[in-house]
């Protein structure tokens, strides 16, 4: 077994070698692109961290599952897709939300249970949706999103559209029945669905070795004959090229793809973990490879960003989280007449004897 040490000097060559990688892709990128793309994995981090303060002062109830750590999976991946892509995600979803166009306002307002939010304050950090911009929610069910992202799919192709579907899953949602389900039928009627798994490597508190016999996510696809490809997550570079070569396969082919992003969360599975499954070692040697410390280093050495830029950067970001928790804190409650206002289902009405 190797020594701690030789852990993290490994992981410190693994790094070197990403940066490497990830500098040789800027080369065919337009410095706009780029820039905004370490705009919003900026913006996410600061928002995550904003959505923290205030659920430990109380301003947020419920759950509260943070992306901090996984940023250049969703903004690698959603800066890949058109405006009228469809995007469905698992309730860890603030990140996505933000990427396909919601406002930080109406996220952190949805947070704090305002009426401003995007769902009118009723649903809370889980429950995120927009159907102006073609998101369809966060999800709270485990996998529950992976046969109704598959339906989106089956409807734009059903409509002769060139629309694409990502659907964003964790691991432990890779042992539901219905993502096996979903894949076969993916493959069998040829959907133009993009199965994104972000393997952060624990299910709540279970380690992926302690709960998949197969462990390797990305070889799955070959059980229905799908293209499948492992994509390393702290790369937002790799994340977008992935997505791009799947994007392009759902467009020309309606084929399906699967990808395995290997990420990893610096925070626990919510804010209420505490995260004693995990060594203060093991966090450290992945914050080592922080997807926005690794992107900044590319754009600084590549002389695409300078520091007064980086600098620009983040206080315009501090000036949008700060109005986003400003329009969250000002927005009023939910009227207590709008409890049942979209809820679609049959009232329980007493059964009556004749």
């Amino acid at each position: 077994m190797d020594e701690p040490g030789d852990e993290k000097e490994a992981a410190s060559v693994d790094q070197e070698a990403v940066k490497e990688a990830q500098k040789s892709r800027l080369s065919g990128m337009d410095r706009e692109t780029l820039t905004r793309i370490y705009h919003e994995m900026v913006l996410v981090r600061r928002f995550e961290e904003k959505a923290a303060e205030a659920y430990s002062s109380g301003k947020i109830g419920g759950f509260c599952h943070l992306y901090i750590g996984q940023e250049a999976v969703a903004i690698g991946a959603l800066s890949a897709i058109r405006k009228d892509d469809y995007v469905l995600t698992s309730y860890r979803e603030h990140a996505h939300a933000i990427a396909k166009g919601m406002t930080p306002e109406s996220v952190m307002a949805e947070l704090f249970g305002k009426a401003g939010g995007c769902s009118k304050g009723k649903g809370g950090s889980m429950h995120m949706f927009d159907s102006k911009v073609n998101f369809l929610g966060g999800h709270g069910i485990v996998a529950g999103q992976i046969p109704l992202a598959t339906g989106v799919a089956f409807a734009t192709k059903y409509k002769g559209t060139d629309q694409v579907t990502l659907c964003f899953f964790g691991e432990a949602a890779v042992n539901q029945g219905a993502f096996h389900e979903s894949l076969n039928m993916a493959q069998l009627w040829k959907l133009p669905c993009i199965y994104i798994c972000e393997n952060n490597q624990y299910g709540m508190g279970t380690s992926l070795k302690r709960a998949m016999s197969l462990q390797n996510i990305a070889q799955k696809g070959d059980g229905y004959e799908m293209a499948a490809e492992f994509v390393d997550g702290m790369d937002v570079l790799a994340v977008r090229e992935a997505t791009e070569r799947a994007v392009e396969r759902a467009r020309k082919d309606y084929l399906p793809t699967l990808l395995e992003v290997r990420t990893y969360r610096f925070m626990g599975h919510s804010m209420s973990d505490p995260g004693n499954y995990r060594t203060r070692a093991e966090i450290e040697l992945h914050q080592e490879r922080d997807p926005i410390k690794l992107f900044a280093a590319s754009l600084e050495e590549e002389g695409v960003m300078t520091d007064a830029e980086f600098e620009e950067v983040e206080a315009k970001v501090k000036e949008e989280v700060e109005r986003s928790i400003q329009f969250a804190e000002e927005s009023p409650l939910p009227d207590p007449s709008e409890l049942f206002t979209d809820i679609y289902a049959n009232p329980i009405v007493p059964s009556r004897r004749d």
